[in-house]
């Protein structure tokens, strides 16, 4: 069995995507042999995350929902511990996405997420220009990495069978980081990520360096990117 064929879509999408379904997907997406983030599978393991079904990536409902949902994760104790995650499941799209319509569609999403509480606090340890090497997307005051993937993914980390996307809570990097784990822990993961595409992701960069912006979508984007979203 191929690394392709180890990671390939595990549910085909229905017309609508129960929790249960989507919950499924997601753990058995993780659980894969060959999927390569340490990380998403610690947090999956923990009581640390949760795991929600959405409509369409960027429709009104699913957007209300969604910011709901998002304060109300990052309210709990468990965002604030270590491999923390809260990974949204959309809808499948009506037509085909590609690498590019998936990044207009997540960016999309959280534009209209920000545009929805344009009085939120920005988490002061990032900036809210996402091209600023400190950018980091924020909701409810929290700041997010965020890891998008969808069927079309170049990178098979993120070849998804459903639009999703996976809100990382910012401050847990740090923490990584001051205690000393990150280290060991991102080498880890390159070497799986090596082993399952035979490449690194050449957006990679380390928080500080280049936006993390860039990183989103998972789509190789070269200089002249500017990413679309504005804080309101």
């Amino acid at each position: 069995m191929t690394p392709s064929d180890d990671l390939a879509p595990v549910i085909r999408p229905p017309d609508a995507l129960p929790r249960a379904d989507a919950d499924h997907a997601v753990r058995a997406f993780v659980d894969a042999e060959a999927f390569s983030c340490l990380g998403a599978r610690a947090a999956l393991h923990r009581p640390n995350h949760q795991i929600a079904a959405y409509g369409a990536l960027g429709a009104p409902d699913t957007t209300a929902a969604l910011a709901r949902d998002l304060a109300a994760f990052a309210a709990t104790p468990a965002a604030g511990e270590d491999f923390a995650t809260f990974v949204a499941v959309f809808a499948p799209e009506a037509e085909e996405l590609t690498e590019t319509t998936f990044e207009t569609r997540l960016w999309d999403q959280l534009q209209r997420l920000a545009d929805a509480d344009p009085d939120a606090a920005w988490d002061p340890a990032v900036s809210d220009d996402p091209d600023e090497p400190l950018f980091s997307f924020c909701a409810a005051g929290t700041a997010f990495f965020v890891v998008g993937m969808h069927p079309a993914a170049s990178r098979l980390a993120r070849r998804f069978a459903l639009p999703a996307l996976a809100f990382n809570p910012h401050a847990q990097f740090d923490r990584l980081r001051a205690d000393g784990r990150y280290g060991s822990l991102r080498e880890a993961i390159r070497a799986r990520e090596r082993a399952l595409q035979g490449s690194l992701n050449p957006n990679l960069s380390e928080f500080g360096e280049r936006s993390d912006a860039r990183q989103y979508a998972g789509r190789a984007v070269d200089d002249a990117w500017r990413c679309p979203f504005h804080r309101p």
